[in-house]
């Protein structure tokens, strides 16, 4: 059995910080309100984070490098979206941090979180669909990533809407 080193965001009276990847499911914002909530009631802040996928057949570099222009603004259009929505909501005063990575989507994750010790809690939303909790959920879940994450993982049903999430306080 390997041992995990301890965490810092889980001493007393740490910064400790909430991991959101974003994308453009639906379920993306169940967890980006949760994650928002709970930071709010504690010092920390939120971490989201866009994956890049590379394209599995590129030719040349020109192609490769113009889908990762693309898919680089795309993240940045979904960050001031999610933060509009974060101040829409009234969670204005919830500190963000934007990170751009790219690689496979679990690899990224890992990497980020064994990066960044202050990151506490993966938060993933759950798709509604009843033939799947959702590309994100399905991936890690099939390549057995979530078992080997070092924190906690919280999963957060698509369906919650905000007022759900307000109420849980």
């Amino acid at each position: 059995m390997s041992t995990i080193n301890k965490r810092r965001s889980f001493e007393a009276d740490k910064f400790r910080k909430f991991l959101v990847v974003v994308d453009e499911t639906p379920e993306v914002e169940a967890a980006l309100y949760y994650a928002a909530s709970r930071m709010q009631r504690s010092s920390g802040s939120l971490v989201l984070l866009y994956v890049i996928v590379p394209q599995e057949f590129q030719h040349w570099i020109n192609v490769r490098q113009q889908q990762i222009d693309e898919e680089t603004a795309k993240a940045k259009a979904l960050f001031r979206l999610m933060r509009r929505k974060l101040n829409l909501a009234g969670y204005e005063n919830v500190a963000c941090e934007e990170i751009i990575r790219e690689g496979e989507r679990a690899g990224e994750i890992r990497k980020l979180i064994d990066e960044d010790e202050d990151i506490a809690v993966l938060v993933l939303g759950a798709s509604s669909e009843a033939a799947s909790p959702g590309p994100l959920v399905s991936s890690l879940a099939v390549s057995g990533a979530m078992g080997k994450f070092p924190i906690p993982i919280t999963i957060v049903p698509g369906t919650l809407a905000l007022e759900d999430v307000r109420s849980l306080d």
